[in-house]
């Protein structure tokens, strides 16, 4: 048995970043994740004034502004990273003062526009749809919102970040939700850092006044990382991957991903604290609604070629507007390496083969990246990616923890 320490959750530290500098107090972040995403997240709040220090890869501590950003006026470029450009928003606009927001080409193309209209609507000032736009900061009035988050919980979260800095609180009404364990863990920090919210059904209600530091909070290892790991034990008979510090106990809903996995016929132990997945003789093929947990998708296609039948995931077509078109790049890049693959609108089915070499367009998407590289294990030196580095928006030392987990596996008897 191999653990597997996965780095911090993206999910975790950029809300938890938001949060310190929205809180009064100092709050000192313990295992962060150090990756592109977060450090565009903490750079950008760095641009804006707030009193931030990244120095160590293991704490990072943020010095909070309840009354909002410093700097009066200031140029934020999130780079590829869609929670930063996001979750900023409305921190910003709760304070006062000009701000012109970009990102990179890649985030450009993202959706933004429905949360930028509800942030007008409670009272931002924003010239411009879509990326660059320029926002005037007077404060938040707050309100009532009907909230569609069919195609990002990123929306739903950014508002509900944004509701205690609000002068009259905020409410709101959600039609649609994607990725709902994303929300779960947006209250579960939001309410540590002393927000008054309340959930009644698709109604949320979040009472005004501001958020206080915590002092220190412990990120958890990210779920979506681990699948990768996880995954990796499946697709190799008698091996085990256990990924401490995540467990029953974590809110993060991609560790959904290692129940999908004993559908298929993967030995799965989820304690409190840990997962741990030992790999079967050969996978089942499984249908599996991956609506709550789509993040996982490139994982569970990369590897389904493997499995004694065919493999369907549905639900899944907000993967349409992620970095890429999440689902028609596992599509590609499956049938490049001849296996044959069905797509719908909101679906995927691929069908068991055995892989041939070929070369991946990653499309400078980490999780395209790391999903293929799994596949590769089980037909060593068959998957070229053309971009192997794009793993640094999430996971830098993806290519390095993959290498040493098999090196250990190679020093052990299977199972």
């Amino acid at each position: 048995m191999a653990d597997v320490v996965v780095p911090g959750s993206k999910s975790e530290t950029n809300r938890l970043l938001v949060l310190a500098a929205a809180a009064d107090g100092r709050t000192v972040l313990h295992r962060p994740l150090v990756a592109d995403d977060t450090e565009a997240c903490a750079r950008a709040l760095a641009a804006l004034g707030y009193d931030i220090d990244i120095t160590s890869s293991e704490r990072w501590t943020v010095t909070g502004r309840p009354e909002g950003p410093a700097a009066t006026e200031a140029s934020v470029n999130t780079r590829d990273g869609a929670t930063g450009a996001r979750f900023l928003p409305g921190l910003t606009a709760a304070g006062h003062g000009v701000y012109h927001f970009d990102a990179s080409e890649q985030m450009r193309r993202r959706p933004i526009t429905p949360l930028l209209d509800a942030l007008r609507t409670i009272g931002a000032d924003i010239e411009g749809g879509t990326l660059p736009y320029t926002l005037r900061a007077n404060g938040l009035a707050g309100g009532r919102l009907v909230v569609d988050a069919g195609v990002s919980s990123q929306y739903l979260t950014a508002l509900l970040l944004a509701g205690p800095l609000t002068r009259t609180g905020l409410t709101l009404h959600v039609t649609q939700l994607v990725s709902a364990p994303y929300i779960d863990i947006t209250l579960k920090l939001m309410r540590l850092f002393g927000a008054r919210v309340e959930r009644a059904g698709d109604v949320f209600r979040i009472e005004p006044g501001g958020y206080t530091s915590p002092g220190e909070v412990t990120v958890e290892p990210d779920a979506s990382t681990a699948s990768y790991f996880l995954a990796a034990a499946a697709i190799s008979p008698g091996r085990s991957v256990t990924v401490p510090g995540l467990g029953s106990d974590s809110a993060q809903g991609d560790l959904g991903f290692a129940r999908v996995l004993a559908d298929m016929g993967a030995a799965v132990d989820i304690q409190a604290r840990s997962v741990t997945v030992t790999g079967p003789d050969r996978l089942r093929g499984v249908t599996a609604d991956l609506h709550h947990l789509s993040d996982t998708m490139p994982t569970l296609a990369a590897i389904a070629p493997l499995a004694t039948g065919p493999v369907r995931i549905t639900n899944v077509a907000n993967t349409r507007v992620k970095e890429c078109d999440r689902l028609e790049a596992c599509a590609a890049g499956l049938r490049a390496l001849g296996v044959p693959v069905a797509t719908g609108e909101d679906w995927i089915e691929i069908q068991p083969a055995q892989p041939t070499a070929a070369r991946i367009e990653t499309q400078r998407d980490h999780r395209i990246a790391m999903a293929f590289s799994v596949l590769d294990l089980r037909v060593p030196g068959a998957v070229e990616l053309d971009d192997p580095g794009c793993v640094i928006k999430t996971c830098p030392g993806f290519h390095g923890l993959l290498a040493d987990l098999v090196a250990r596996w190679e020093k052990e008897p299977v199972s």
